[in-house]
């Protein structure tokens, strides 16, 4: 991809969830999302109705009348976007390949967290740790963010969300609002999971398309695992196969929401001809 096609993509995904962010997400964002807590932000006259308990005294004996302390929610949090970069995500059948919808979905999260000034911060993962860029604010911030999404070739085509779970709690040593965006056909992760959510306010974004759930009757077919490259034929014309595909595949999802809901995480599954903008709205009223 050239330069200028490149920012071409960039641009228009800016636009579209730029303006998603800031007439729909923004004040769900903030409502779901809580500061740290309340900090002091001034002292001014004790009014009707006020909290005696916030009274400051040394400035109430100073000009001999009561002056309280304002506290306000301490806004500023650190969002941290995790998103699976294996083969497996670079597969659609109808609106959107996968991938692409996560762009999409991790670049309105990201401009959401901008708008309440909070830092932003980006792992691609495939088996092993591909790219990390640290926290920072900012438009351009959150636009090299969507250009790495767009155009970052992965040295693994392998999934392994485990470590991209590890290698967060090596790096972020307070508390973030974490979104981790795959089609979690993966396994082995609930244990770190369970430690990840501990610590960080977790969802899980599931991505996936509808073909995949189960297997067509085409008769013996060629196939290509797109994450080993293994080549074999498979008899789709056999019953047995074709229910050993589903249950291998529902197996997949049903680890996954387990394995969220377990660990007090939030989860959310997207198909590629859904809106995620009805899902992530619908989760964010829930929790807020």
């Amino acid at each position: 991809m050239d330069t200028k096609e490149l920012l071409k993509k960039v641009r228009k995904i800016e636009i579209k969830t730029r303006r998603l962010s800031d007439h729909i997400f923004g004040g769900e964002y903030h409502s779901t999302f809580k500061g740290r807590g309340m900090t002091f932000s001034e002292v001014r006259q004790y009014q009707f109705g006020d909290d005696v308990r916030n009274i400051d005294w040394n400035v109430t004996a100073r000009y001999n009348e009561p002056y309280i302390k304002v506290f306000e929610e301490e806004r500023e949090l650190t969002m941290m976007l995790l998103v699976d970069v294996s083969a497996s995500n670079a597969f659609g059948t109808q609106d959107q390949f996968k991938n692409e919808m996560a762009t999409e979905i991790a670049a309105t999260l990201a401009f959401s967290a901008t708008q309440n000034n909070d830092k932003i911060g980006l792992i691609l993962f495939s088996d092993d740790i591909e790219l990390y860029i640290p926290p920072k604010k900012g438009r351009s911030h959150v636009l090299r963010i969507i250009r790495e999404l767009i155009e970052f070739k992965p040295k693994s085509k392998q999934t392994d969300v485990a470590k991209a779970l590890k290698f967060l709690h090596n790096v972020m040593k307070k508390k973030a609002i974490v979104f981790v965006l795959s089609d979690f056909i993966a396994d082995d992760y609930n244990q770190t999971l369970k430690i990840a959510a501990k610590k960080h306010d977790v969802t899980g974004i599931r991505v996936y398309d509808t073909k995949e759930e189960s297997l067509p009757n085409l008769g013996l077919v060629q196939m290509e695992d797109a994450e080993t490259g293994v080549l074999q034929y498979i008899n789709t014309g056999s019953k047995k196969v074709r229910k050993d595909y589903s249950s291998y595949y529902n197996e997949k999802v049903g680890y996954y929401k387990n394995s969220f809901s377990k660990s007090g995480a939030g989860a959310i599954s997207c198909a590629t001809h859904e809106s995620y903008v009805k899902k992530l709205l619908g989760y964010f009223k829930r929790r807020g």
